[in-house]
């Protein structure tokens, strides 16, 4: 939020609309950076967690134990992890919201000395609710992608702890690159059919 303010700031003073600035910077957090940084992070530190854990578990065949004593590994492991990435993912982009926003409001009273209430006005005159439920929309998808790619390559693991590793590795960076394309296609399809 403070880095985007300082530079949408910047530019905006050159054409002296400085006062625009936490408008620019709620909607662009509530569209696209705090869905995206929330699934960065989760990706990062969550999906390795996942995979790693599951993959350590399919490696040391506990997950063949699970399926001899007829436990769904699938109904045990995965769906938990799905649900909670579902539901925790939207509530991790609201705390991004807020704080972003937070910041963009200290950026803009300190450096660039926009009134309180311009600041807010201007925020509430030009973003909608429609662009908050934009963003968690996305951050609903991308908690199943993080969590069913996490788990589906913890699943396929093989190879001892080195394959512990590789199916970490390989998880995360397919959840990110997997993000990236989702969030093109879900804001092409939100701006085509609003």
């Amino acid at each position: 939020g403070a880095a985007g303010s300082l530079q949408v700031g910047t530019v905006f003073t050159l054409f002296g609309a400085q006062s625009l600035v936490g408008a620019a910077n709620a909607k662009a957090l509530a569209r696209e950076l705090s869905p995206l940084m929330a699934g960065f992070l989760i990706a990062g530190r969550g999906g390795a967690a996942m995979t790693a854990e599951i993959s350590t578990m399919k490696v040391n065949e506990q997950i063949d134990a699970m399926e001899a004593m007829a436990v769904d590994p699938v109904g045990y492991l995965v769906v938990p992890r799905l649900i909670a990435a579902v539901l925790m993912l939207p509530l991790l982009v609201a705390i991004f919201n807020v704080s972003g926003q937070f910041a963009s409001l200290v950026i803009a009273l300190n450096i660039f000395d926009i009134d309180s209430g311009t600041f807010f006005d201007k925020m509430l005159s030009i973003v909608s609710w429609h662009d908050v439920w934009a963003g968690l929309q996305k951050s609903f998808i991308f908690g199943a992608i993080i969590a069913a790619l996490a788990c589906r390559f913890g699943l396929n693991a093989s190879g001892g702890a080195k394959g512990v590793g590789q199916a970490t590795t390989n998880a995360v960076v397919t959840m990110l690159l997997v993000l990236l394309s989702v969030d093109f296609v879900i804001t092409y399809i939100q701006i085509a059919y609003k």
